[in-house]
């Protein structure tokens, strides 16, 4: 009969027809209705086929659906890991066809750290008492700087979740917030690194892109970036936003989420890439290498960073230096033969009293049209990394500078002005603190930015770049004087020191923090203030008056609040001049 002629069509590739509707998908009832259906010739062949299909992949559809697994954010169904080589066809098959449950899938430890991460560094195991200390309350303690404790909560952030070693939990920053796991000073910057998980917002198109293409978007600082991807490969593999779980490294290249440049970084790191910090034993390390120094919780299998009890201290307070310091270095370097030129008096003083220009904004050479870095970025003529970067360097050398009306802001008038957006107002107010000083966590003195940097305050990269683009444009700051200040008596004062120096004086690409966008290149922030037309300098100054004493006046009551008569024995006492000869007094 027809039921018998047909039994050898081809079905599924090798399966037949037969095969088929003999298969566990059909049951004994519905193998019955379609006989007799076939039978008396109310459905064709093609008919009996379609049918058996439809029934075929519902009910795979359906079995599909039972297998999902937990990821870092929801559920992953077995099609996703299957896409994304996480599992091979074989055990693929075996799921579906019930040999395999989502239970004997998750014990299979390859798998398991692909969709939910192994250990980061969870918290601190105090020796010799055993007392184990989330990252916020080792801070708080004095045990971690704030600086390397933002930097272990960022990593935990960004590979997956906040945790709490005491209870064994793992949260999400606002979880982890509600909870008092952290504290709500940090809480915006970990909400940016949680980003490295869920995803980021395309400025330019909409979509939601991974950590690495907004790292390649300039949304987010190089070094940063690379230290967050370093973390993520340690604890598992890239993160893939869409999906929210880690990825083997050839799917992360496939899907451009990684490439074999940022790869050769990460395989073979120098001091300047490893960028985690070993509060112990004071070096710098990958986030691997933090990793393997941390020692497994017999209780919850966590990993702790073992490290001695004792909270750091610092008794040693800063000096102030005095007028003679001062005096000394100035005539030591300018005064060695013979009076200066008032001119000359002039320019001197506003080096380190005053400043020289940062990039005050940006001019299109087609118009001749000037505008601030906040209004190019908002026209999309620069990316918001880079117009992030030259802004924070303005607040970190004096002032926020609005070209268009020739104005030299706070950051608080900058944002109230709109020269500035609401959205950065936090950021640049932490860079104008390498103005106005840091509050040292131990002592409650105020210290300069160097300090921070070697307290661990803030992160290396960042301070490197605002240190360069304060010696840029004058000097580096003292923020208890609010004056720049000569690098000898920089030295002296701890505001600077040798290694930095070299650091500076030979930069290579990953101390390079600026970018030009018109070349592509990263350079120092002198390099790309050469680069800048004439009119730029301009453009960052206050107008000339007509009479240079009355320039130099002006310059230092209105820069730091000297009354003219002050700046002008200022002046004499540091040169030795007659204020009324000089300035007509």
């Amino acid at each position: 009969d027809m039921w018998e002629v047909h039994r050898n069509d081809s079905l599924f590739g090798s399966t037949t027809l037969w095969e088929a509707i003999n298969s566990e998908y059909l049951s004994e009832d519905k193998r019955q209705d379609l006989f007799k259906l076939f039978r008396s010739r109310k459905i064709t062949v093609e008919q009996l086929t379609v049918t058996i299909i439809d029934i075929i992949e519902s009910k795979e559809i359906k079995q599909q659906a039972e297998l999902n697994f937990e990821g870092l954010r929801g559920e992953v169904s077995v099609v996703d890991l299957l896409d994304l080589e996480i599992v091979d066809e074989k055990t693929y098959k075996s799921m579906i066809d019930g040999k395999l449950s989502s239970t004997d899938v998750m014990k299979m430890d390859r798998i398991r750290a692909y969709l939910q991460g192994t250990s980061c560094v969870a918290g601190l195991i105090l020796q010799p008492s055993n007392q184990k200390l989330s990252i916020n309350e080792a801070q708080k303690m004095g045990i971690l700087t704030p600086g390397t404790a933002l930097c272990l909560l960022e990593a935990q952030a960004a590979t997956g979740f906040i945790v709490d070693p005491l209870k064994n939990q793992k949260l999400t920053v606002e979880e982890a917030l509600r909870e008092k796991v952290i504290g709500p000073q940090v809480y915006e910057k970990l909400l940016s690194a949680e980003r490295a998980v869920t995803g980021y917002k395309d400025p330019y198109t909409g979509q939601k892109i991974s950590l690495f293409q907004a790292m390649k978007k300039d949304l987010i600082v190089k070094q940063h970036g690379i230290r967050l991807l370093e973390a993520q490969i340690a604890t598992g593999g890239i993160i893939d936003p869409l999906k929210c779980l880690h990825l083997p490294l050839e799917v992360a290249y496939r899907k451009g989420y990684f490439d074999a440049e940022l790869n050769q970084i990460l395989t073979d790191p120098t001091d300047d890439t490893k960028g985690f910090f070993d509060p112990k034993t004071q070096e710098n390390l990958t986030y691997m290498e933090m990793l393997s120094r941390c020692v497994k919780d017999k209780d919850t299998g966590l990993l702790l960073l073992p490290l001695n009890g004792t909270p750091k201290t610092s008794a040693k307070t800063d000096k102030t230096y005095t007028e003679a310091e001062i005096r000394q270095e100035f005539e030591k370097t300018f005064y060695k033969t013979g009076a200066l030129k008032l001119e000359e008096i002039i320019e001197i003083l506003t080096k380190y009293l005053g400043a020289t220009n940062c990039i005050a904004g940006v001019r299109l050479e087609s118009t001749k049209t000037v505008m601030s870095i906040y209004e190019a970025k908002c026209r999309g003529l620069l990316t918001p990394g880079t117009s992030l970067i030259l802004l924070e360097a303005q607040a970190a050398t004096g002032f926020v500078i609005d070209p268009v009306n020739n104005k030299k802001l706070s950051v608080e008038e900058a944002v109230d002005q709109g020269v500035v957006g609401k959205e950065w107002k936090k950021k640049l107010l932490s860079a104008e603190r390498a103005v106005t000083g840091y509050k040292d966590p131990y002592t409650g003195n105020t210290i300069s930015l160097f300090q921070a940097l070697k307290k661990d305050l803030i992160v290396k990269d960042h301070g490197i770049r605002l240190l360069e683009a304060q010696i840029a444009t004058g000097g580096i700051i003292d923020p208890v004087h609010s004056h720049r200040v000569p690098v000898q008596v920089a030295y002296q004062r701890g505001y600077f020191d040798e290694e930095m120096n070299h650091i500076l004086s030979d930069p290579d690409d990953d101390t390079k923090g600026f970018f030009d966008p018109n070349t592509k290149e990263n350079l120092t922030y002198l390099q790309l203030i050469e680069r800048c037309p004439a009119l730029a300098v301009w453009w960052s100054r206050t107008e000339h008056p007509a009479e240079p004493g009355q320039l130099c006046r002006n310059t230092l009551y209105w820069r730091y609040k000297i009354h003219p008569a002050a700046g002008i024995r200022l002046l004499t006492r540091l040169f030795y001049a007659s204020p009324c000869a000089e300035f007509g007094c």
